[in-house]
């Protein structure tokens, strides 16, 4: 971070523009290392912005950069000297302390459990803050045993449900690929897919922002959902139905619905390929519901039986459905 940098961010702060994020980062910096001792705590906003104010102004008064192309001399340059030096440690620990996140993570990088969820499973975990995670099957989530420092961050590669506990003081931030979304508290669903190239965020209840690195996406609330395309960038984002998107993780209902469909759902659900051997079979239709919890065998016993139909494991994992069709 140059000196410009810093200078715009205490600029924003004493005009009461800085983000929530800076304005935390500012306080912080000023209570562990240049705040006039335990004064400063007892300091309301408007004694603590005149007092970094003067600050400020002493720092750039110092470096020569108010819109003067001359400086001063004092007579006393010892003083002069002292004053420069003490703005410029006040630059590098400030650019420090902005930067310690991306540092400390270099220093001592966190240490993740990994959670690899096979096909035809499903994984849930709790974790150290009672936030829950529901992990699709071929998912993979990195998660830390705890939460130690100003953020809580995971790592998803696949598809997963959150459901996190608020914390105002330390946002949640779900890495998946250059994507980050990030919430206080709330719950929604993140789906990566390498086939077609996109991650889909899509929520529930609360309040969502995604970014692509630095760049802002958008902020949905629940019923909505951002789709971005990793490769050509397109973003798409639109109101949707939450029940269909997050029907793997919840029962699956099959209402009046053709054999062809409801392999389909079973399909994405379990992540396996289902063929037909003809098409009258196909167009069978039933209703009827499946658990959660059912296995992939249980549920095909199920509507084989309603639609006059038998199936097969193949050798390569697919399955292979058979019959007469129904009247």
């Amino acid at each position: 971070m140059s000196r410009i940098d810093i200078e715009d961010i205490l600029d924003r702060y004493l005009k009461g523009e800085a983000t929530p994020d800076e304005i935390e980062r500012v306080d912080a910096w000023l209570n562990q290392h240049n705040a006039p001792g335990d004064q400063w705590k007892q300091m309301d906003k408007t004694s603590r912005d005149k007092w970094l104010s003067g600050l400020f102004n002493q720092v750039k008064d110092s470096a020569g950069i108010n819109g003067s192309k001359v400086v001063k001399m004092h007579p006393q340059r010892i003083l002069w000297r002292s004053i420069a030096a003490v703005a410029a440690m006040v630059a590098i620990v400030f650019s420090i302390y902005m930067e310690w996140p991306a540092i400390e993570n270099k220093i001592n990088p966190l240490q993740l459990t990994v959670l690899n969820v096979p096909a035809n499973q499903k994984k849930q975990v709790v974790l150290a803050d009672g936030s829950t995670i529901r992990v699709n099957s071929l998912s993979q989530l990195k998660y830390p045993v705890v939460f130690n420092r100003k953020t809580r961050e995971v790592y998803l590669s696949g598809e997963a449900y959150f459901d996190i506990k608020h914390d105002a003081t330390r946002p949640f931030i779900i890495h998946t690929g250059k994507v980050a979304t990030t919430v206080l508290g709330t719950a929604f669903n993140i789906k990566e897919d390498n086939l077609l190239h996109t991650i889909v965020v899509t929520v529930t209840r609360g309040k969502v922002s995604v970014a692509n690195g630095k760049q802002q996406l958008g902020v949905i609330t629940p019923n909505q959902q951002i789709s971005f395309n990793v490769v050509n960038n397109q973003l798409i984002q639109k109101d949707v139905d939450t029940k269909q998107v997050i029907a793997w993780e919840g029962d699956i209902h099959f209402d009046d619905i053709s054999f062809a469909d409801a392999a389909a759902q079973l399909q994405d659900r379990f992540k396996v390929k289902i063929s037909f051997t003809n098409e009258k079979v196909k167009a069978c239709r039933f209703t009827g519901t499946a658990l959660k919890a059912d296995k992939l065998d249980d549920i095909l016993k199920v509507i084989c039986a309603l639609n006059n139909a038998s199936y097969q494991n193949k050798p390569d994992g697919s399955i292979l459905i058979d019959g007469a069709g129904c009247n």
